[in-house]
């Protein structure tokens, strides 16, 4: 019964976790998905360019922020510890048991056209030498840094070959650089054979070779037995014996170290920089950009074989001068700033006379997190009584199992104490990310927890609030990823050696000794150290110009709270969004107007007309009608074309010529104009965005920081 009820749960947090639509299935022998080129030293949820796993939020912003370091993935100079995958989720295992064959190429679609010397000129060169697929007059060209062994990037592959597979040879080119990470011991050898399999037969047999040593974890084994027929480790050895491929992958190496890749994997789209195994959505929204501006390069005179070096010039810039990588950087490595994290109820191991607080926010699925975990032990051990740990909730969307996870460490604490909520802490940790239904309920009966009161808490979400509190606090000290730690309120991010908690805890260790001596009582000493410390606060945008009758609504018109949605039909990010609305709406029955602004983006070719033929459904329906189409569109992005919009017309019952007409005139376009000047106005330049009393919220954002800014704005409404 625990189980069956678990899971009833379950399928609610994932599919609150879930973006709509997915991408056909990958093509045979084409280039996959990579994951992220940020470190293994933590976890993100929806900014970028901090940790090492993403909840895939942003803005559309014509391209995912550039030098965001976002997504899944490893740095160099750190240890393993990585996943992939809906069905491998343990940090330890990284990849299925698997079957060992000879690789073998399918129907060949990358074109047989080689890159003939213009892609050289590129900040982020390619040539020849580099295994490719797609045609070097391609508008747009990814170039992937990514390792053999590493499961990000294995991950990444799939995404990289959905992506083929939907723009084909002619509008995109996939380049593949090695940067193989040296903790990973299987990498190099992995592409030595990987490259000689492409000087001995080409790119079709590269790549096939490639989604072989994907399938699974590689071992010496799985290099030689993956080896197209033909090919031999003899034959392997000898390509390699002129030194030539050596030559090649160390330049690749030195050429990612040089142009800002610190880890796998790594992408470069037409020069902008995006790390990690990102949803396929944030591939797409730069791809379409480069399209674009790729057609008007061509329609200006730039030659197609000229376009990448062209716009990735443009386009590209240094690591130092990009926002995430500096940004990030900073933020990571700022040891300095005390900030403001209260205790403020969460399970704390250790006394409050502690000289030292260490408050963690973390998630239970997260292979970083359980990476760490023994370095927690051990400093617990080592320190005693001066070193006290806190826990904070954080579990992130796209972990499916970490909420439930959550859900009953805090119920084990509710029915056993602080002691009991450590051991299922220990316990849920040790499972190494089997957190299955039948996981949990193995590990509440190992607690001895009543199992009805367990199951309820899960199903019910009984301590959502409790979490979701811990999340906001999150949100203002800007610990965006797991694990995030604060000793005495001093940032430090991911999975570090134990050798960087030490020093930050020995210099606090002093600090708080002299605080004591001057008086400050050993129970007082933490709130007196994070008192004044730095905390977030939300901000309102200048007054925004108003909407009027003629924008779509929906909820009631006395509603305290208002949000403006500046949203785009083909936009994915804000397709992605559309879910959390409807949660958040649910959240706050009867309290919340919605008010649709246009913010159509001139990349997105059926934004505008899609954005005309919902403003005529609303003219003949009103709301019912807008929002009908709304629903439409945003289900089926792939039908805002103008027989789409006509199909959908139909079928919602609206005057199907009257639309085309609108769409033809452009009727509502002032309208629509109107709304995209407003935004302007307040500094909205992507989508989505939501300006919410006054407050704006950029990007597709979890349901957590809508609900926050919304209480924000109820509290203040009172």
């Amino acid at each position: 019964m625990l189980v069956k009820l678990f899971r009833i749960g379950f399928v609610t947090a994932l599919s609150a976790a879930t973006a709509c639509g997915q991408a056909p299935p990958p093509p045979a022998a084409t280039p996959g998905a990579e994951s992220q080129g940020t470190a293994d030293k933590g976890a993100n949820t929806a900014t970028a360019g901090k940790g090492a796993e993403e909840a895939a939020q942003g803005a559309d912003k014509g391209g995912a922020p550039r030098g965001a370091a976002e997504g899944d993935g490893e740095r160099i100079g750190v240890a393993g510890g990585a996943f992939r995958g809906a069905n491998d989720d343990n940090p330890g295992s990284g990849f299925p048991v698997r079957t060992v064959a000879p690789a073998e190429a399918g129907t060949w679609t990358g074109g047989n056209e080689v890159d003939t010397g213009e892609g050289a000129k590129s900040p982020v060169p390619v040539t020849a030498a580099d295994p490719s697929w797609g045609s070097p007059k391609a508008p747009v060209t990814i170039v992937a840094f990514s390792d053999l062994e590493c499961p990000f990037c294995a991950r990444a592959s799939g995404t990289l070959a959905e992506l083929a597979k939907i723009y084909g040879k002619d509008q995109l080119r996939i380049v593949w650089k090695n940067f193989p990470l040296p903790f990973h011991k299987n990498a190099r050898p992995a592409a030595e054979a990987a490259m000689a399999v492409f000087k001995q037969k080409g790119a079709p047999w590269f790549w096939a070779y490639h989604d072989a040593l994907f399938a699974g974890r590689i071992d010496p084994q799985v290099i030689d037995g993956s080896l197209p027929r033909g090919i031999t480790r003899k034959t392997v050895d000898a390509t390699l014996a002129s030194g030539e491929i050596g030559k090649k992958i160390d330049e690749d190496i030195e050429l990612g170290k040089k142009i800002g890749v610190t880890g796998t994997p790594a992408f470069f789209i037409n020069g902008v920089f995006l790390s990690g195994a990102q949803p396929i959505d944030k591939f797409r929204a730069i791809v379409d950009e480069q399209i674009a501006a790729g057609r008007k390069a061509t329609a200006g005179g730039t030659t197609p074989e000229k376009v990448y070096a062209t716009l990735s010039a443009k386009n590209y810039q240094k690591p130092e001068d990009r926002p995430g990588f500096a940004g990030s950087a900073a933020a990571a490595e700022d040891t300095k700033t005390v900030w403001r994290v209260p205790v403020d109820g969460s399970p704390a191991r250790g006394k409050n006379t502690a000289l030292v607080t260490l408050v963690m926010f973390t998630d239970f699925q997260c292979p970083f997190c359980v990476k760490v975990t023994p370095t927690l032990e051990q400093l617990a051990r080592d320190y005693g009584d001066k070193l006290r740990i806190v826990y904070k909730n954080n579990p992130l969307p796209f972990h499916k199992d970490a909420e439930p996870a959550a859900e009953l460490a805090l119920e084990a604490r509710a029915q056993k104490g602080d002691a009991g909520f450590w051991k299922a802490h220990d316990l849920l940790f040790a499972a190494n990310g089997k957190l299955a239904p039948e996981d949990l309920e193995g590990i509440a009966k190992n607690l001895g927890l009543d199992l009805k009161k367990a199951s309820d808490a899960i199903e019910k979400k009984k301590y959502k609030d409790r979490i979701e509190q811990d999340q906001d606090l999150a949100d203002d000290v800007q610990a965006s990823g797991t694990p995030h730690f604060f000793i005495n309120g001093r940032r430090l991010v991911g999975a570090q050696p134990i050798e960087k908690f030490k020093a930050l805890i020995d210099e606090e260790i002093t600090k708080s000794e002299a605080l004591v001596k001057k008086g400050t009582p050993a129970a007082k000493l933490y709130d007196t150290i994070i008192k004044d410390g730095k905390t977030t606060t939300l901000e309102k945008v200048k007054a925004i110009p108003a909407f009027t009758k003629e924008n779509p609504t929906r909820g009631p018109a006395n509603a305290k709270v208002t949000v403006q949605i500046f949203s785009d039909f083909e936009c994915p990010f804000c397709k992605r969004v559309e879910p959390t609305l409807a949660e958040l709406e649910a959240a706050f029955p009867g309290k919340i107007r919605f008010v649709w602004r246009n913010k159509p983006l001139p990349f997105h070719k059926n934004a505008m007309p899609a954005a005309l033929a919902a403003m005529e459904a609303y003219k003949q329906k009103g709301n019912d009608g807008f929002w009908k189409m709304h629903g439409a569109f945003f289900q089926d992005q792939t039908q805002l074309d103008r027989a789409g919009i006509e199909r959908t017309a139909t079928a919602l019952g609206l005057d199907g010529q009257k639309v085309l007409a609108a769409v033809d005139g452009q009727t509502h376009k002032a309208l629509i104009d109107a709304d995209i000047k407003a935004g302007e106005d307040v500094g909205i330049t992507g989508t989505p965005a939501f300006v919410i009393n006054g407050y704006l919220v950029s990007g597709a954002q979890p349901l957590a920081k809508f609900k926050k800014v919304v209480n924000l704005a109820l509290k203040e409404a009172k």
